[in-house]
């Protein structure tokens, strides 16, 4: 199986260090593998890192911007670096650089091929390093009250930290229970934003992802691209990978993060009413 990841990297190349050679243990001899490492302007150490990787490893091609342009538009540049320079690869891994792929997980892609035929994207079964399911992210929609209280989180930075300090305290803001369902392959609204499997099926109706903001919302709007053809992201379990983030110690949101976020809320709020 030909299979590509692409990545975006910005300042933490030790996280691309370890996806990559993680993804290339489980290529084995028996997956041809491609990698586009995209990254956003990271300071001259963390691109020195990548440049030992690329000359260490023959599959990974570096795409150097000259400004920072985001997640899911960095992908994009990954992906038609990609493309262009390896067009029969038709399967694709998109996401973070932090994430920690399992000696099986080029074979259980492959033993899924049928997927990508029948959706435009695949979520994994996305485990944190606590052993917590992020997928399904969404399973159907999200309730009335859980869009007022985003309304209440992005009103004010103030009110965006008693909220999550609430929910740390409660898990009612925080959990859903869709995850509950990670045994359960399935159509869902929203997989997780960390990493994403693209096809055939994807290619025939986009050639790019919907990329509306510089960070934050990405499930959202990948959904609405999705929806706005008539489809859905399949969740499978069958694919499984690791996020190296700790479910358990979730860090209060930073001014920079939730300024991102709160512009991506404005956006989506155009799409999404709650009242009116």
């Amino acid at each position: 199986m030909k299979l590509g990841y692409v990545c975006t990297n910005y300042n933490n190349s030790h996280h691309t260090v370890e996806a990559v050679r993680s993804l290339v243990l489980s290529a084995g001899a028996g997956h041809e593998l491609h990698v586009v490492v995209v990254d956003n302007r990271s300071g001259p150490d963390s691109v020195a890192t990548l440049r030992e990787l690329a000359a260490a490893t023959p599959c990974v091609d570096l795409l150097l911007n000259d400004e920072n342009v985001g997640y899911f538009k960095g992908l994009n540049g990954g992906i038609r670096r990609l493309r262009e320079r390896h067009p029969d690869v038709q399967h694709l891994v998109i996401g973070n650089n932090d994430l920690l792929f399992p000696p099986g997980f080029c074979d259980a892609v492959q033993q899924q091929l049928a997927l990508f035929e029948q959706h435009p994207v695949v979520s994994p079964d996305i485990l944190t390093l606590d052993g917590e399911h992020q997928n399904p992210h969404v399973i159907h929609t999200i309730s009335r009250k859980r869009e007022l209280v985003y309304d209440l989180y992005y009103a004010s930075y103030a009110l965006a930290l008693a909220i999550r300090w609430a929910a740390r305290i409660t898990r009612t803001f925080s959990d859903r229970g869709d995850e509950q369902q990670h045994g359960v392959a399935q159509p869902i609204y929203q997989g997780h934003g960390s990493c994403y499997l693209i096809g055939p099926q994807f290619f025939r109706h986009f050639e790019e992802l919907w990329a509306p903001t510089f960070l934050m919302g990405e499930e959202y709007f990948l959904s609405k691209q999705l929806s706005d053809k008539g489809m859905k992201t399949f969740y499978t379990p069958t694919i499984q990978l690791t996020h190296c983030c700790h479910g358990s110690l979730a860090a209060l949101p930073s001014r920079k993060a939730w300024e991102f976020a709160r512009d991506a809320h404005k956006i989506y709020r155009q799409h999404v009413r709650v009242l009116g």
